[in-house]
Parts: C-alpha cells; sequence; structure tokens
C-alpha cells in the first residue's frame, strides 16, 4: 500500500502550476519564512527548524541537510504525522547535473528527474538524493526541542500553528526558495 501511494506521489500529475503570485522565500540563515506576494511580504514565520547539519547542497539521502535552490509546492498531505505536509519538487535538474557531474547517480536517473520536471511531475523521491524534503508542521513533537535546535532530517520545520497559517496561503504549484 504504501509502495503504491509513493508510485502515485510521482506519478500524478503536477501541471497546473499555481498561477498566483504567492511564493515563499526560506531564510536558513535567519531561520524564517517570508509569505511573498509579488515582492510584498505579506506575512514572516519565525523560528523554524531546518536539517541538523544545516543548509546546503544535499549529498546524499539521509544526510539531514535542507537543499537550497527553487522547488515547488508537488503535493500536499493533509493528515502527516507532523500535521501538514507540502512535499517539494525535490530533486530539481540542477542537483541532479551536479550529482551526475560527480557520479552520485546515472545517467537514467538524471533522465528521469528531468523528464519529470519538464513535464510537470513530482520527480523521483527514491533517489540516491535523497527524497521525501517538503515544509510541515510538528504533529506530535516537542515544541521545546523545535524552538531549541534544527531537528529535521532535511525538510522545513514550522510550529502546528504556523503550518496552519501558511496553508492559508499556499497550494499545488507554489514556488518556494530557499536559500
Amino acid at each position: 500500500m504504501l509502495r503504491v501511494l509513493l508510485l502515485s506521489l510521482v506519478l500524478l500529475p503536477t501541471a497546473s502550476w499555481a498561477d498566483s503570485d504567492v511564493w515563499l522565500l526560506v531564510d536558513t540563515q535567519k531561520l524564517n519564512m517570508e509569505v511573498k506576494k509579488g515582492e510584498k511580504t505579506v506575512a514572516v514565520l519565525e523560528n523554524i527548524a531546518i536539517g541538523r547539519n544545516g543548509a546546503g547542497e544535499k549529498n546524499h539521502r539521509g544526510d539531514d541537510i535542507t537543499p537550497l535552490g527553487n522547488y515547488r509546492i508537488g503535493w500536499i498531505n493533509e493528515k502527516s504525522a507532523f500535521r501538514k505536509f507540502f512535499g517539494l519538487t525535490y530533486p530539481s535538474v540542477e542537483s541532479a547535473d551536479a550529482a551526475l557531474k560527480t557520479g552520485k547517480i546515472d545517467l537514467d536517473t538524471y533522465e528521469s528527474i528531468a523528464r519529470a520536471h519538464d513535464n510537470g511531475y513530482v520527480p523521483p523521491q527514491n533517489t540516491a538524493l535523497g527524497g521525501q524534503i517538503g515544509i510541515h508542521g510538528l504533529g506530535s513533537g516537542s515544541l521545546s526541542i523545535h524552538k531549541s535546535m534544527n531537528w529535521t532530517h532535511g525538510c522545513i520545520a514550522l510550529t502546528n500553528d504556523q503550518i496552519d497559517q501558511l496553508s492559508r496561503w499556499i497550494e499545488k504549484g507554489t514556488l518556494v526558495t530557499v536559500k
């Protein structure tokens, strides 16, 4: 059943990217997220948490690094263990290109990632580059740990109140820039 669910995440079209000019800017240094409408900031969510090993270029699955770059919301799980989960279209073509050049992935994997992006699909989530990267709440997790450290495996975590607030502004296809 889980395999079918994961396959459906990869195979379901995401071509109807949001037409809205709302987008997210995640600042991994300031640990905040701005909800933007064009160039105007409409909300700032502070004290977010990122990967245990900070942000940068992900080297492999399980490295606990939040990947930098431009992504889209590829899927939404309203019933996540983390309250809500907004999945990012990671890995990007850029990260796949770098991984191909260094031998971390093969040409078939690169082409699969590139083809998914070209056709508006969620890229494969089971490559050596990792997957299942997104924005989520705490669920039943510890607010005190969230406030004291970066604790995720590469995702961007918000409090439950923040993820509920965020869900009012974004939808599948929303642009997310992680810097």
